[in-house]
């Protein structure tokens, strides 16, 4: 008889390598035959009515302030698209997604309207001479709040268009279509009188693959380590890097409000392009052959240059190589320049970070990056090296001559430091104001609040003698999220509270009307009614002023009833969840409800943090397309963002405990609904998505805590993904154990409840490709377990198509009354995780 090599005495680090070679070999599809096709025929089905109403409804407006907050922007969006929409031509090229017919992105929802709102007097401007069919994306607005620029898509091109604040009256400002192949975007230049934008150039096509084909495709590499995680999407042919080529290619221009056109350099592939300050130069990056069928455009090699209005190259900062080879790991980068940024605060100051280490987190060094900086004129003058970092560089914040704040970041420890620069004193050293875990939440001081300065940047806002910044944050505390309000004297470190969220609101500071400091811009919610805008007088007091009265998106839903419920894991570590019931419901009289539970498993370094209340008992209760909530309309109560907190202290890595943990923090939360009467163990399902849908396999295979388990879009094979996932940094072959163990896959035969799999036939993101899902059902079916694949056409990670998101309900809906609302109630006390 043959021993299976998932028999408990192979399952030892020394066998564990041979065995999921096997099994990637097997989930690759060498040793399987394809998939035996299932389903109804039918066709695309519907949920419930109720459950139709809510998710196809349009969406509330989304707003856009203008820098000086002086307008606000109304943005009104669509209900869901088609799948005949996520259907259309898709080129897959280089990490990208994008649509030949019009070089634009694909999968992005538009905007259909706008509406512009004087904040001052809440009067409301519909955007008149819009195209028909409005599809609009990347509105902008310029420094000085008079226009928004913004896209609009046609099928067959992408136009530039210009709104005026003051009439309400939008034009088109080109005649030529535009190339946003490759995240391009919108520049205004800092005195609003011009736009950077990439044109299409040329009137043929792309390249068209020749049907012999010329050679084999070859890949080398001579004993250098390149390492990288899971991506999709990639290069595969010469062809593919002819094809790319073509539509990356685009013309840089600038393009004044009248809409005349000035032609800045020749056309390249154009990764990204920034005016400095003053207007008078222009940083641009381009991508440079050689590719690679290994990494995404994000890491190919590029070009970094200075150019001035004319488009003239005055000079070159960088050439970027290809980076294959950068160090595993999240405090790894890749060697030499990056991270390029004018100074926000000056006129045309060029920053960037180098590494100091070899771009290397896991080796040892003193500092890790050193920050450079290079001013206009641009001349033959060598780069000045500034600060050295002993952390990971982040960003900065400018603000002026005598402040900016430098923030470095260390994954390994969870630390955050910031520090004072003073930018007019180049050899002056850094002052640390705080270092801290960026875990702990409790005790996080906020970010400064920034304002438009004279450039049209974005820098700290400051008051009196510049010394005293204002500064906001989510203000978590043992009571929830209660956000505020500060002004932080840098010279005496003194804080003081100006604003605080109080029950039952949840209120977040978002900006100020003017400059003095006094109007505080906030968006105010409760948990039965949904986010709106209003001004606060800071000096006055008294009730604040409404600027918008959005309706509640779910009338279906109101009444329901929100709790922040905590409990304890068994260890001590304390658990939150947002726990939901039906409008009307009384346990004492009702009795326990089948329940569904969602949620996402997170990794700590401390266990303090890991306890740490992440939510507000007063905030509103988001619903997108597909949320649990909707199934408190059909009886059920619902356990949203239930924590799944998994913790490695010290030198421990919070993987090495994985399953123990997993099954810990689930046990504890249905404990506690029970405890309260809500529900009853055997009529549970447990759900999550992506890293969720992993968790809820894991749960299924390890644990008899759930009657059923709804996984969507998630990757149960770790030997697919061999140089790290989430966030676990040590590759296959350096804890193949733990690859093993925390892959559901290898643990198929355990899970004896209910699975449903559903799985976006297109999904790019790193590490879930669709056959996960596929691989994993069949290893399911293979061992005579209750599960059901869905695999929805043209969807990627997310779904999009209101057909897809309509059938998902109904299979969810489903599964959920066959095996949950009706489930046994008979599944044992007996939660200790199922071992070999």
């Amino acid at each position: 008889m043959t021993k299976s090599c998932f028999s408990p005495r192979y399952v030892f680090p020394g066998r564990v390598l041979t065995c999921l070679l096997l099994c990637g070999l097997l989930c690759g599809g060498l040793l399987v035959g394809p998939l035996a096709a299932q389903g109804n025929g039918a066709g695309y089905q519907t949920p419930p009515e109720v459950l139709s109403q809510i998710v196809t409804r349009p969406p509330t407006p989304g707003i856009q302030p203008s820098p000086d907050t002086a307008t606000m922007l109304l943005l009104e969006r669509p209900s869901l698209p088609s799948i005949a929409e996520l259907a259309e031509d898709e080129l897959r090229l280089a990490g990208m997604r994008f649509k030949p017919q019009n070089y634009g992105p694909s999968r992005r929802g538009p905007a259909v309207g706008m509406t512009f709102m004087g904040v001052a007097d809440q009067v409301r401007k519909p955007v008149t001479g819009l195209p028909e069919n409005p599809r609009f994306n990347n509105a902008e607005f310029s420094p000085d709040g008079q226009y928004v620029a913004f896209t609009h898509t046609r099928g067959d091109g992408i136009e530039l268009w210009l709104a005026e604040v003051a009439t309400a009256k939008a034009r088109r400002l080109i005649d030529q279509d535009l190339n946003m192949v490759g995240f391009k975007g919108l520049e205004w230049t800092g005195d609003s009188e011009a736009l950077l934008v990439t044109l299409r150039v040329g009137k043929g096509g792309p390249p068209e693959a020749s049907p012999v084909p010329q050679g084999p495709v070859v890949q080398e590499n001579l004993g250098e380590k390149a390492a990288a995680r899971t991506y999709q999407d990639l290069l595969q042919s010469p062809h593919d890097e002819d094809v790319f080529e073509h539509f990356m290619t685009s013309q840089l221009v600038a393009v004044d409000l009248s809409g005349k056109i000035t032609k800045l350099g020749e056309p390249a592939m154009y990764w990204g392009y920034n005016p400095s300050p003053d207007g008078r130069y222009i940083m641009v990056t381009t991508i440079e052959r050689p590719f690679s069928y290994l990494v995404p455009v994000w890491r190919f090699a590029n070009r970094v240059e200075i150019l001035d209005r004319q488009g003239k190259v005055v000079r070159r900062v960088a050439d970027v190589p290809l980076r294959e080879s950068v160090p595993i790991g999240r405090d790894s980068v890749p060697a030499g320049p990056r991270n390029f940024q004018w100074r926000g605060d000056a006129p045309a100051t060029l920053v960037w970070a180098e590494a100091l280490d070899g771009g290397d987190g896991n080796m040892e060094a003193e500092h890790r990056d050193q920050l450079f900086v290079l001013a206009a004129p641009f001349g033959a003058e060598e780069a000045t090296p500034w600060i050295k970092t002993t952390r990971r560089f982040g960003f900065i914040q400018w603000g002026h001559d005598d402040l900016a704040l430098l923030y470095e970041r260390w994954w390994k420890t969870r630390n955050e430091r910031v520090s004072r620069l003073r930018p007019s004193d180049p050899a002056a050293p850094a002052e640390l104001l705080y270092d801290r875990s960026y875990e702990d939440r409790y005790n996080d001081p906020g970010r400064p609040m920034t304002v438009t300065n004279e450039y049209g940047r974005r820098t700290l806002m400051t008051t009196g003698d510049g010394e005293v910044l204002y500064r906001t944050g989510a203000g978590a505390s043992e009571e929830g999220d209660r956000p505020f309000l500060d002004t932080w004297n840098l010279k005496t470190g003194e804080t003081e509270r100006l604003f605080r969220s109080e029950a039952p609101y949840y209120e977040m500071p978002m900006a100020f009307l003017g400059e003095d400091g006094r109007r505080l811009v906030t968006r105010r919610e409760t948990a039965e009614t949904p986010p709106n805008f209003f001004v606060h007088d800071l000096k006055k007091g008294g009730e604040p002023t409404a600027l918008t009265d959005f309706p509640h998106p779910a009338p279906e839903l109101q009444g329901i009833q929100k709790e922040l419920i905590k409990y304890d894991r068994e260890d001590g570590v304390q658990l939150t969840a947002n726990l939901y019931l039906p409008a009307g419901y009384d346990p004492a009289k009702d009795g326990p409800l089948p329940m569904v539970m969602w949620a996402y498993p997170r990794e700590f370094k401390a266990a303090d943090a890991a306890g740490q209340v992440r939510d507000s008992p007063y905030r509103f209760a988001r619903l997108r397309a597909s949320s649990p909530l909707l199934w408190l309309t059909q009886g059920y109560a619902v356990l949203d963002g239930a924590a799944m907190p998994i913790v490695g202290e010290g030198e421990e890595e919070p993987n090495d405990t994985f399953r123990k943990q997993l099954v810990a923090n689930a046990k504890a939360a249905i404990d506690e609904c029970v405890r309260r009467g809500v529900t009853e163990r055997g009529r549970v399902a447990i759900g999550g998505h992506s890293y969720g849908a992993f968790m809820t396999a894991n749960l299924l295979a390890h644990s008899d805590l759930f009657a059923a388990g709804i996984a969507r879009s998630g990757a149960y094979n770790r030997s697919l993904t061999p140089f790290g996932f989430q966030s676990e940094e040590r590759t296959f072959w350096e804890a193949p154990e733990i690859y093993f163990t925390m892959s559901p896959f290898m643990h198929a035969e355990k899970i004896k409840e209910p699975i449903l799999l559903i799985h976006g036939d297109s999904d790019n993101n790193s590490g879930t490709f669709p056959i996960q899902s596929e691989r994993f059902y069949h290893a399911l079916k293979g061992h005579g377990a209750t599960a059901r694949l869905v695999m929805l056409p043209h969807e990627s990670h997310g779904y999009r198509a209101r057909e897809s998101i309509l059938h998902v309900l109904w299979e969810t809906h489903q599964w959920l009354e066959r095996y949950v609302k009706n489930g046994k109630i008979t599944v044992e006390a007996d939660t200790a995780p199922r071992g070999r």
